[in-house]
């Protein structure tokens, strides 16, 4: 099969196209013949090895990167099945948060990683939902515990996971706020936020509103000016920040957490990453993505041979939505 591999740290010219022997499936692995796959934040902070105390801790390699191939979302073919599989057969389109191996041709995924493919979505579209969507799903439904009539900020609307997080808090019933730069104001606004601020006109922290939730995926405001648009019972979940090399986003998310014990509102983060839900979750976003009610907003499409082009795109962090790769058969 092809690949692109990472063997060191470094920009998008180090993801090397090479020639690999296809992988075979463990007893409780499917193999999945990769249709199309996604790039986000989460990739390029593997491949740049940042931030840099992300190495000191152990969730990246010292030296030289743990994963080799990168790709954390796939939508695809059941190509083979393990021997104890129960679920999936040959030729079953499938979806799934693999957390690695989607810039490939095939990859293998646990049989409770995967889920059945919305039947309403292409490969491509597909592609778009398990870790925006998934992350989406834990910061609105579990950490902000979102209910009807609810007043919930989406801080980085645009993006991936705010373009979910503003149609989940929706489908919960929340009235949603989202805050995006100028040119993104009619997309925030056309996937169902009642409200949407102009980060580049208004400083959200200080136009006296106050919120139930605040899902802060852009993490562009300190944690005490985001608490201060809360209700004193109201709910912080931290997504991500703005990226640099030795501490950010982490950073970020650390400090806001760390006055967690200190104040009246709930303070916590949502890292899809190490949620062991991913099978239950998967299935309960096809649930509503088939009911109409949320759906993935795509920026750009680019074919598998440009996925340097498409990493070092996202990595400029103005992309609307998500940006996704079609694996040509």
């Amino acid at each position: 099969m092809k690949a692109f591999v990472l063997r060191s740290y470094g920009s998008p010219d180090v993801l090397e196209l090479q020639e690999l022997d296809k992988p075979e499936p463990g007893d409780d692995e499917v193999l999945v013949r990769v249709r199309a796959t996604s790039v986000q934040p989460y990739d390029w902070h593997l491949m740049r090895g940042e931030p840099f105390v992300a190495r000191l801790i152990g969730e990246l390699g010292l030296r030289r990167p743990q994963i080799t191939i990168l790709g954390a979302d796939v939508a695809g073919e059941v190509a083979a099945v393990g021997k104890n599989v129960t679920e999936f057969s040959p030729g079953d389109e499938v979806y799934a948060m693999p957390k690695q191996g989607g810039f490939a041709e095939y990859v293998c995924v646990p049989e409770r990683e995967l889920a059945p493919k919305p039947g309403n979505l292409s490969y491509e579209e597909a592609a778009a939902v398990p870790l925006a969507a998934g992350t989406a799903l834990l910061a609105v439904r579990d950490h902000g515990q979102v209910q009807p009539g609810h007043k919930v900020l989406v801080n980085g609307a645009s993006g991936g996971v705010g373009t979910f997080a503003v149609q989940l808090a929706r489908a919960y019933g929340a009235e949603v706020t989202g805050v995006c730069s100028s040119r993104n104001v009619d997309l925030v606004r056309s996937i169902g936020a009642d409200k949407v601020i102009d980060y580049t006109e208004q400083d959200f922290t200080r136009n006296g509103q106050r919120y139930d939730v605040l899902v802060d995926i852009a993490g562009s405001r300190p944690g005490s000016a985001c608490r201060r648009v809360l209700t004193g019972k109201g709910a912080l979940v931290a997504v991500g920040g703005q990226a640099g090399r030795w501490l950010q986003p982490a950073g970020h998310v650390f400090s806001v957490l760390a006055a967690g014990p200190f104040v009246s509102q709930r303070v916590s983060s949502a890292n899809v990453v190490r949620c062991e839900e991913t099978k239950r979750n998967l299935m309960t976003l096809t649930e509503l993505i088939e009911g109409g009610r949320i759906s993935p907003v795509i920026d750009r499409s680019f074919p598998f041979e440009r996925i340097p082009e498409a990493v070092a795109y996202q990595e400029t962090g103005h992309a609307p939505g998500k940006v996704v790769i079609t694996v040509a058969d």
